[in-house]
């Protein structure tokens, strides 16, 4: 994450859940989705939905991939460059507010 991005709030992203999943990606990209499910603390179907609304907007892609021996099939996630871009202009703009500065 770039600390000089041009600050940008995104509601999206600034949902609690999306925030800690790109937060995570940010860290630590990619990750498999189980990772993502039992940081967060939610249930699949709520995990789920927030990573179809990032990928739908191009922020992350799903990947499925075979799982131990070829048993289950494991959802890898990452986060792509137009994620990695928003989310570190949304940070920019959360500092930018804490800060009492202007965003634009």
């Amino acid at each position: 994450m770039s600390g000089d991005a041009t600050p940008r709030f995104d509601e999206l992203i600034h949902e609690p859940n999306r925030l800690r999943i790109c937060g995570l990606l940010a860290a630590s990209n990619p990750l498999e989705f189980s990772v993502i499910r039992d940081t967060l603390e939610i249930s699949d179907a709520a995990c789920s939905k927030h990573l179809k609304a990032l990928a739908e907007s191009g922020y992350v892609a799903l990947e499925k991939r075979p799982g131990i021996l070829n048993r289950h099939k494991v959802t890898l996630v990452r986060m792509l460059p137009a994620g990695a871009h928003a989310f570190a202009a949304h940070m920019a703009a959360l500092r930018a507010i804490a800060e009492g500065r202007p965003l634009g």
